[in-house]
C-alpha cells in the first residue's frame, strides 16, 4: 500500500512538473523562444526570420468581450498600423483549441480579420496551443514585445483599464505603446511587466 501511494505521489509530481513546463511563464529580460506557425493564408512565419526587428505578439479571441472592446473601438488596429509604419512586426495569434470559443477555420478567420480591418503583419493560428504555452499566454488579449536582439522587453496587458467598455480606452495608459516608444527611442522600458486581463486563452 505504501509503495502504491509512493508511486501515485511520484506520478502526480511528474504531471505537475510537465504541466508547469508546458505552460512556461516568461519574464521581461528573458530570451524570447523561437516558434513557427501558419497564418490564415497558409504561410509559415517564425520568430527567427524577423531577427533584427521589434516583434509584437498579441493573443486574441474575437468572441471575447475584452478583445471586442479593443477591436470595436479600432484601438488595436490603430496600434498595428502605427507600428507597422515603423517597421514593427505584429503577429495576432489565436490559440483557441478546436471546439472551444474563438476557434474558426482559417478561411473564416481571414474573413473575420478583414471585416475588422486587422492591420497586423499576420494572423497566426495556434489551435494546439504550442506557441501560447511556450510564452505562457494566459488571456485574450495578452501582449508580448520582443526587441531586435531577441529579448522579451514587455509582457502583460494592453492598457491599465481592465474593462469591456470601449469608452475606457480614451483615458487609459497604453502599456504596449509606451513600451515600444521608450525602447525605440533608446530608453529603458519603465513598465516591463503587468498583469494581463481578459478572457482565459481557450487551450
Amino acid at each position: 500500500m505504501k509503495r502504491q501511494k509512493g508511486i501515485t505521489s511520484l506520478i502526480t509530481a511528474l504531471l505537475i512538473n510537465i504541466t508547469t513546463a508546458a505552460c512556461a511563464q516568461l519574464a521581461a529580460g528573458d530570451r524570447a523562444p523561437d516558434f513557427s506557425a501558419s497564418d490564415v493564408n497558409g504561410h509559415i512565419h517564425s520568430l527567427a526570420q524577423y531577427k533584427g526587428k521589434y516583434v509584437v505578439l498579441e493573443w486574441f479571441n474575437y468572441d471575447c468581450p475584452f478583445v471586442k472592446k479593443q477591436y470595436s473601438s479600432g484601438n488595436m488596429q490603430k496600434l498595428q498600423r502605427d507600428y507597422a509604419a515603423k517597421e514593427v512586426v505584429w503577429f495576432s495569434i489565436n490559440s483557441s483549441a478546436p471546439g472551444k470559443q474563438g476557434n474558426y477555420p482559417a478561411e473564416q478567420m481571414a474573413q473575420m480579420a478583414g471585416e475588422r480591418g486587422v492591420a497586423s503583419t499576420a494572423v497566426l493560428l495556434d489551435p494546439e496551443g504550442a506557441v501560447g504555452k511556450l510564452y505562457g499566454a494566459k488571456t485574450t488579449p495578452h501582449l508580448f514585445i520582443i526587441d531586435p536582439k531577441g529579448t522579451l522587453i514587455y509582457q502583460g496587458a494592453v492598457d491599465d483599464r481592465p474593462s469591456t467598455d470601449p469608452a475606457d480606452i480614451a483615458g487609459a495608459v497604453n502599456y504596449v505603446q509606451k513600451a515600444l516608444d521608450e525602447a525605440m527611442s533608446g530608453s529603458p522600458v519603465t513598465t516591463p511587466e503587468t498583469d494581463s486581463y481578459g478572457c482565459s486563452v481557450k487551450y
